[in-house]
């Protein structure tokens, strides 16, 4: 079962990172300036994971393949990681709709 770590980085931002049950971050967040607000961040992924709609599939400027899941409004709410290829990234994206909606949360704060 996947998992949220809510933490707080070196600019005292609130960040999440959700990691599948193997433990790899598939998906992070932007910076918040609350933990209310990463806490709605979260909620969320829960609510948008499972529609593929919401996946917006990328590619970086190294041609790397990447996503990242926006909000109903067109917000990005997390991004993933780069990866080595298209069916990778799907494999990522896969991994996001099994472990979200479920997934607990561990705050590291």
């Amino acid at each position: 079962m996947g998992k949220f770590e809510l933490y707080q980085d070196k600019g005292k931002q609130y960040r999440f990172r959700l990691k599948a049950s193997n433990g790899q971050s598939i998906l992070a967040s932007e910076g918040y300036t609350t933990k209310a607000a990463c806490e709605n961040g979260i909620s969320s992924v829960k609510t948008n994971a499972s529609d593929d709609k919401r996946y917006e599939r990328l590619v970086a400027k190294d041609k790397s393949p990447y996503f990242n899941l926006k909000a109903s409004n067109g917000q990005v709410i997390g991004t993933s990681e780069m990866y080595s290829s298209n069916s990778a990234m799907e494999n990522g994206i896969t991994s996001v709709k099994t472990n979200a909606p479920k997934a607990s949360i561990d705050d590291l704060t």
